[in-house]
């Protein structure tokens, strides 16, 4: 039996804009509208677009630190 593209024990790297709205509990337009305002991260794999975890994690540590400055 050969195990799937996602049955690996590597975790993944990055995440389909639809994986990232299941990621940071948002609508998917949201994260296209984040996407062309530039404020995450992303690249075009083809067609396909892929947002890095770690751009993922940066956009919330800004957000984060934003409000906490705001406070």
């Amino acid at each position: 039996m050969t195990a799937s593209r996602h049955d690996c024990s590597i975790p993944p790297l990055v995440a389909t804009p639809e994986e990232a709205s299941s990621i940071l509990r948002i609508s998917r337009s949201a994260v296209y509208e984040l996407l062309a305002q530039g404020q995450i991260d992303s690249f075009k794999v083809g067609r396909s677009r892929r947002i890095p975890l770690d751009a993922l994690a940066e956009f919330v540590n800004r957000l984060t630190a934003a409000q906490r400055g705001a406070v």
